[in-house]
This record gives structure tokens, C-alpha cells and sequence, in this order.
């Protein structure tokens, strides 16, 4: 069983504490509005807004606030200036950046009005979040979209450890106690990388691509039935585990006692589905002899074939078919 996909609203002070250090964020002010929410996971400049226009205004995003809109704040009187903002920070936007500022521009002065002062003034009075940061504005908006986009990315948490063969990140699933922990500690003690245990967390990146990863608690750690909690890292070397890996491949062991029938060719491949996204789908009987690790360490490497495209299956039985056609 697997969890419901999940994609919730991030609040700007959520976003600010885990990206603030990559996007030289700074607060300034408005502290008290860090619970708002960030709707949409992408930016909004106001130009339009600041000169009147908010029949397309997007309030549910991030607004940025670059060179171009600040030059033209500057055109406008003192009173046009102050009622223009005032009137963005009567919308329910999540926060205001400012960009190309320095640490010290929010509380400077100088011969020109400076305006980055009154923003914060004005979003401390409305309880909205104002920043600043040093970067180009489209560098910053450039940056801020590909997280949001990672924390807007739909989420879902299969049972099934992961782990990476040579590049494929592969999922084993299984019934309770069909083996999947002797399946992973085999495969680690060839030099393969554990991702996560038992339960792997995906999220979308860029629509098309799934990553799996496990939750910080319990990363770098296993559960062996007989030995408890080992830390894989501290055994096997800092070599034998991944934060996270892009899923290539699912493999599901089942007892063989439960298969009516096997495949035996694999000319035709199934699929698993998560969140939308169809990965490769493999299915191993597992009864006593077998070495499973083994053979999820051939599917691994046979999905990689089949990536470069070189499909085994289909080569032979294409052979197989010259032979019987050219037979008399």
C-alpha cells in the first residue's frame, strides 16, 4: 500500500528558514506574517500592479520587486508612491522580496527617496513579509523558482527500500518478511548505495522524472530482523548510502508458491505507477536457493541495457524468427 500523493501550500517563513542561505535572503521586516502561504510555485513582478493594473494581478505568489519597478516608484510623487504600495500590501500576497540591495539599503538614506525603507515600513504595518537580497533580480527569481518548484513538486511514500546498481535506482517491494533486508544488505555488500528503508519518499522533478529518498530520521539506517538498527554509513563506508536517487526501475519479490505463471522471456515489460509517472516493473519469485540479490542486481543492469537501447529479449527473439523463417 502506498500513501496519497501530497502537494500542500508552503508558508513564506517555512520557505525563507530552509532557502534563505542559498538566495542571500534577508528579513526586514513584517515578521509577524511568516505564517502566510505561498499558493502558486512560481514569482510575480508587479509592475503592472504597482501602476494600477490588478485585473491579472497573481497575489498567491512570492513578488519581486527589481530595478525597473524601483526606478519607477522613484517617478512617481511621495503621496503616489506610498498609496501605490499600499495598495499591492492590501492584497494577500505571501511576501515581498526586494532585490539588488545591500544588508544596510532597508535602513539607509540618501538625496533620493529611498524606497526600499518605505516598502519595509509599509509591510510591517500591513503584516507582510519584506526581504531583501543582493542578487539580480532575474537570478534571483531564477534560483526561488527551481525551489519552489521542489517544494510544490507532488509527494507520495512507498513501502519498499531503494537502493542504486550502477546508476539505475532501483525499488524492491515485498510482503513483509520475504526478504527484502537480506535482498539490500546483499546488494550493499557488492557496493551498491542504500537510499532508503522500508519506506521511500517520491517527489516529481520536472514532470517527467520521480526521486526517491527517506526521511532524515531515519537515513543511513536499516532494520534487520535478528540485529535491530544498523547504521549502514558507519559499516559498509560513507560509499554505501545516497541521500537521494532518481527511480529507474521497481522490482516486486513475491513468493513463488503465489505466481500462477512466470515470465520467461521478457519480451513484454510491465510498468508501476507512481504519481502519474510509469517506471519499469519487474517481478522475481523468491524461494529457498535463490540468490535474490543476484538477480535484482541482473534486472538492474538489464534496465540499463534497455536504456541505452539494447533490449536482450527482443534481440533474440528476433534471431529466433530469421532462424525459423529461413528454415524450408
Amino acid at each position: 500500500m502506498s500513501a496519497s500523493a501530497s502537494s500542500k501550500p508552503v508558508s513564506i517563513g517555512d520557505f525563507y528558514k530552509v532557502h534563505a542561505e542559498e538566495l542571500e535572503m534577508e528579513l526586514v521586516s513584517g515578521e509577524r506574517g511568516l505564517h502566510r502561504l505561498i499558493r502558486e510555485a512560481t514569482i510575480n513582478r508587479p509592475g503592472l500592479a504597482l501602476s494600477g493594473f490588478y485585473t491579472y494581478f497573481a497575489p498567491k505568489r512570492i513578488q519581486v520587486i527589481g530595478g525597473a519597478e524601483l526606478s519607477y516608484l522613484q517617478s512617481l510623487s511621495a503621496l503616489e508612491c506610498e498609496t501605490r504600495l499600499r495598495r499591492l500590501f492590501r492584497s494577500p500576497i505571501p511576501g515581498l522580496v526586494i532585490a539588488r540591495q545591500a544588508k544596510a539599503s532597508a535602513a539607509s538614506t540618501g538625496r533620493r527617496r529611498n524606497i526600499p525603507a518605505l516598502v519595509a515600513k509599509l509591510g510591517e504595518a500591513a503584516g507582510v513579509p519584506v526581504f531583501i537580497t543582493p542578487r539580480l533580480t532575474m537570478k534571483f527569481i531564477n534560483a526561488a523558482t527551481i525551489f519552489l518548484e521542489l517544494e510544490f513538486a507532488p509527494r507520495r511514500s512507498e513501502h519498499g527500500s531503494m537502493v542504486e546498481i550502477l546508476g539505475i535506482g532501483t525499488l524492491i517491494r515485498g510482503a513483509s518478511g520475504i526478504g527484502k533486508s537480506e535482498c539490500v544488505l546483499s546488494l550493499i555488500e557488492r557496493g551498491y548505495s542504500l537510499v532508503s528503508d522500508d519506506i521511500t519518499r517520491f517527489r516529481v522533478f520536472e514532470g517527467h522524472e520521480l526521486i526517491g529518498t527517506s526521511a532524515a530520521l531515519t537515513r543511513f539506517h536499516m532494520e534487520v530482523r535478528g540485529l535491530g538498527i544498523i547504521n549502514v554509513a558507519s559499516i559498509f563506508g560513507v560509499r554505501s548510502t545516497r541521500i537521494e536517487k532518481k527511480l529507474d526501475l521497481v522490482v516486486t519479490l513475491r513468493d513463488y508458491r503465489e505466481m500462477e505463471e512466470f515470465d520467461r522471456h521478457g519480451l513484454y515489460r510491465e510498468t508501476y505507477e507512481i504519481l502519474g509517472i510509469s517506471i519499469p516493473h519487474v517481478t522475481i519469485p523468491v524461494r529457498s536457493g535463490r540468490d535474490i540479490g543476484r538477480l535484482v542486481e541482473v534486472a538492474a543492469l538489464d534496465q540499463k541495457l534497455k536504456s541505452q537501447g539494447t533490449n536482450s529479449a527482443l534481440e533474440f527473439n528476433e534471431r529466433l524468427i530469421k532462424v525459423m523463417e529461413a528454415k524450408p
